[in-house]
Parts: structure tokens; sequence; C-alpha cells
């Protein structure tokens, strides 16, 4: 085991770890980049409804941009904006 300090990184990702053992999750979006920026995600919902994915799938975003803006110096429309690019660069289908 190395002495080395924890980084901020390796602690957000035990806490991440140890939140996806919970037993009351109702929806969760796991994003991995990696050295090669190979992108990798999981996603699940208890919900099939529409609705209810819907308000899902915009508090998961809301609560991505908001951090991700407070870490870039951007703002929450700005990180939005940039976002809806790289999706659509994605080509992602389901």
């Amino acid at each position: 085991m190395s002495d080395s300090p924890t980084t901020e990184f390796e602690e957000v990702r035990e806490q991440a770890i140890e939140a996806l053992e919970r037993e009351d999750l109702r929806s969760i979006y796991v994003g991995i980049l990696d050295e090669s920026e190979e992108n990798e995600f999981f996603f699940g919902n208890e919900t099939e409804d529409p609705h209810a994915l819907q308000r899902t799938a915009a508090t998961q975003l809301g609560m991505l941009c908001r951090v991700l803006a407070d870490q870039s110096d951007l703002t929450v429309e700005q990180v939005a904006n940039l976002a809806a690019e790289r999706a659509n660069e994605l080509g992602v289908q389901r």
C-alpha cells in the first residue's frame, strides 16, 4: 500500500463506490473516461414512465451541470451548451 496522500479524485471515487451499494437507489448514472479517453457509461432507472424519466434525467443533468460549472469557472448554461454539442457528436443510439 502506498504512503502517498489520498487525492480528492480518489476520495470521490470511493464515496461513489460506497453509494452504489445503497438499496434505496432509483436512478443511477456513471460516466467513465479513461486515459485513452474512451467513453463508457451506465444509466439505469427504476421507472419506465416517460414523465418520471424526464424528471429524473433533468435532475441528474442539472446536478452534473452545476458541479461542472462550479469546478470549471463556466456558467451552467455554458456547460449545458457544451454538453449538448458533445452529445450530438457521440452519436449514441439506444
